[in-house]
């Protein structure tokens, strides 16, 4: 299992190849909850690892200028067919966290959502390069599960390095300020993947102007 979540295209596209959106075609319920407090239209957003598009076609909706990008040609493909139907504008990239062309200040939000195929040495990179390619009073949102999710075993990574702790993700952000860190349980329904009881995390946190 521990290569399931490396970087692997080939894992990612049979994972995604099939009908249903392994997901949901909703948006994740942290994300929902705090760019409704702290994003306004017009605000340039990055959806990171986006998968089947449900988080950036949601935040184009609300009138935001999104990009988004994953691994999986898949996934994107879904992300596509989603975003038409919801007459939504994003603009979609078949890229890696690590072949992403990473602009320093160049949004004012980044979106990772259970984005824990990162193992210890790529998710310090990872998240450098997302605080990068914020400006200035931008903003970084962030869902994940913690390690008593392998209680659970609803969701996410097997692996308990891939999980969040609070520790970790201070530590991980460096001088963004956080707004909001919250450790929570709670059902979630997000397609025949992120379904049941959950262990989680959230974060919002500012880049300094």
């Amino acid at each position: 299992m521990a290569t399931a979540f490396s970087d692997s295209t080939d894992f990612w596209n049979k994972r995604f190849d099939t009908p249903d959106y392994i997901f949901g075609r909703a948006p994740n319920e942290y994300l929902q909850t705090q760019a409704n407090r702290h994003l306004n239209k017009g605000d340039a957003a990055l959806c990171v690892a986006d998968g089947e598009g449900r988080n950036s076609v949601w935040l184009a909706k609300q009138g935001m200028q999104v990009d988004a990008f994953d691994l999986s040609g898949v996934a994107l493909k879904k992300a596509v067919a989603l975003a038409k139907e919801e007459a939504a504008a994003v603009q979609f990239t078949l890229a890696s966290s690590d072949s992403w062309d990473w602009q320093p200040n160049q949004y004012d939000a980044v979106v990772g959502i259970f984005i824990q195929f990162a193992d210890p040495v790529m998710r310090l990179r990872l998240f450098a390069q997302m605080a990068s390619t914020l400006r200035p009073g931008g903003l970084l949102i962030l869902q994940g599960y913690t390690p008593k999710q392998l209680e659970f075993k609803t969701g996410g990574p097997s692996i308990l390095e891939h999980l969040y702790t609070e520790d970790m993700i201070r530590t991980l952000i460096g001088d963004l300020e956080p707004i909001d860190l919250c450790l929570y349980e709670k059902e979630l329904s997000e397609g025949p993947k992120h379904t049941g009881m959950s262990a989680l995390l959230g974060l919002v946190a500012r880049k300094p102007f």
